[in-house]
């Protein structure tokens, strides 16, 4: 598997980005701003996320998916891992990912990875999305905060 970052000419793979984030505005806006990296195995694209600088020393993975037909083979993993040492490498001192309260295998992923639960925005996806979510049969209603430090402060 190669990880790469999509070329300026490519269409960002919407229907992975969409298997994280419903909301293809939102998915617009970020990758606007952000970085799109892309996890390629012969030639077909079966992973992605995104990267954003947030504030001056910040930045946050906002969207980290994989093929359906490939989840649970460790793509994700290497996909944060990806994004933890290109942030270390551009010399952030912290990144940040989000994910939904319903999401437990990301949930376990992000502190597998060495990701610190930092807090959970109460209701954030029944005021920010127009659609209710369920994943794992559980309502998806709060958004929790993970972070991890990149270098000491």
């Amino acid at each position: 598997m190669e990880i790469r970052k999509l070329k300026a000419d490519e269409i960002p793979p919407m229907d992975l980005l969409v298997l994280a984030d419903p909301s293809k505005q939102k998915i617009g806006a970020y990758l606007a701003k952000g970085e799109c990296f892309v996890a390629e195995i012969d030639h077909r694209i079966v992973g992605v996320y995104v990267l954003l600088q947030t504030t001056p020393g910040n930045v946050e993975i906002m969207n980290v998916a994989v093929a359906e037909d490939l989840q649970g083979r460790g793509i994700g993993k290497e996909l944060v891992l990806d994004a933890v040492q290109l942030a270390k490498n551009q010399g952030f001192a912290t990144i940040h990912v989000t994910t939904g309260n319903s999401s437990i295998g990301q949930l376990a992923l992000y502190q597998k990875c060495g990701f610190r639960m930092v807090g959970i925005d109460t209701d954030h996806f029944i005021i920010h999305y127009p659609e209710e979510i369920f994943e794992n049969g559980i309502q998806c209603r709060d958004r929790v905060r993970f972070t991890l430090k990149l270098k000491p402060m």
